[in-house]
């Protein structure tokens, strides 16, 4: 079976971020992919499709589930020239935009950016849900809080402004890995988000699952599935722990020890 993009969407769109995390922490990856210090401001919401038929239906918040399309912003003193243009009308349908900053304009400690001026702001969401994108993640400050909250988009950033951007960056990279530092202990290091891993959002974060592993090398091609087998790996063993999580959950609730049960339940995975 060739796993597409839409299909691996769709796939990750029946979990949450932590169930991804412990996906890729079984696999090797300490941080689960983890990005921290994103604030959720803005969240879609929809209908409960088990929900009656009513005047008042319940609403649920899916999680934000898109691969991604990458922008960069330098401040003006950086070598490269300005990407003219815009990128807001080429953004495709089912991507999680992601913008981020170069390492000079990044801060290990709060708010975790040297730019006080927003990268994103109402209309940008605007134009973006039209194109079917899935969300925004900023590694920096959005304006236009309540247009985000109105149009139902989902959108995380580490904190909000109130000023455009022009006055001191520049779009320098579309499509372009983005370095983003996390800091962690004993020392922090620069994760990497490239164009098309795939990026899962909700109230408990935001967390990269890339799309390539190094270590696969070519043999993605090979697997006839089309996609790395460490990705596709990762993407069986979630439903099988969180079936398994959901039976001790069950085993706590009928008096079992938590480790014990843990230990039964996840025996094999």
């Amino acid at each position: 079976m060739v796993l597409d993009t839409k299909t691996i969407i769709k796939t990750l769109e029946k979990f949450t971020a932590c169930d991804v995390s412990d996906a890729l922490v079984k696999k090797g990856f300490k941080n689960g992919g983890f990005f921290p210090n994103l604030i959720r401001q803005s969240k879609r919401t929809e209908s409960s499709t088990s929900a009656s038929s009513s005047s008042d239906p319940e609403k649920v918040t899916p999680p934000m589930v898109g691969f991604a399309y990458t922008v960069l912003f330098a401040p003006y003193d950086d070598p490269r020239p300005e990407v003219k243009g815009g990128y807001i009308d080429a953004l495709p349908e089912d991507c999680v935009l992601v913008i981020g900053t170069t390492k000079a304009l990044q801060v290990p400690y709060h708010p975790f950016t040297k730019v006080n001026n927003a990268l994103y702001g109402g209309l940008m969401s605007t134009r973006a849900n039209y194109l079917k994108s899935k969300g925004t993640v900023v590694f920096g400050r959005v304006r236009d809080i309540d247009e985000h909250r109105a149009l139902n988009r989902n959108v995380f950033s580490y904190g909000l402004g109130s000023t455009a951007h022009k006055p001191v960056v520049k779009m320098v990279g579309i499509n372009v890995p983005l370095e983003i530092f996390v800091d962690n202990y004993p020392e922090g290091a620069y994760e990497v988000i490239r164009p098309g891993d795939f990026i899962v959002g909700d109230d408990n974060g935001v967390v990269r699952l890339p799309a390539s592993y190094e270590a696969d090398g070519d043999s993605a091609a090979e697997s006839g599935s089309g996609v790395s087998p460490t990705l596709q790996a990762i993407l069986e063993y979630i439903p099988k722990r969180v079936a398994a999580d959901e039976l001790v959950a069950e085993d706590i609730k009928a008096g079992e020890k938590a480790t014990v049960a843990q230990k039964h339940r996840r025996q094999g995975l």
